[in-house]
């Protein structure tokens, strides 16, 4: 999966559009875009190697770092839905839905590695 510079464009604009009702997001937004921005540089860094015809392999390491960053952006922001859109954050996290809310995210992070 690779991500052209002007979606990662689309994806900075969206953060910098994020209101007040989206807490979570907002207090961390600072980090996201940072990673959204080297994720910018890796797609860059992408597109170069193809413009100088670079070997396969140094090709195919470059798109793995990539989708690794973007697998790691998804399993970040797919962590906040779940802990403050679907359970109240202010619950116990020992309680059954807390335990299945963490045995959920720790899924998501094994299949988005």
């Amino acid at each position: 999966m690779i991500c052209s510079p002007q979606a990662i464009v689309v994806l900075v604009w969206v953060w910098e559009q994020i209101d007040s009702e989206m807490a979570h997001l907002k207090r961390d937004k600072e980090k996201l875009i940072n990673r959204i921005r080297r994720i910018r540089g890796q797609v860059d860094a992408i597109e170069k190697a193809l413009e100088q015809e670079t070997e396969a392999a140094d090709m195919l390491q470059l798109v793995a770092a990539c989708r690794g960053a973007l697998n790691s952006l998804m399993g970040e922001l797919i962590e906040g839905h779940i802990r403050f859109h679907v359970i109240d954050p202010d619950d116990n996290p020992n309680s059954a839905r807390g335990r299945a809310a963490q045995e959920l995210l720790d899924v998501l992070k094994t299949y988005l590695r």
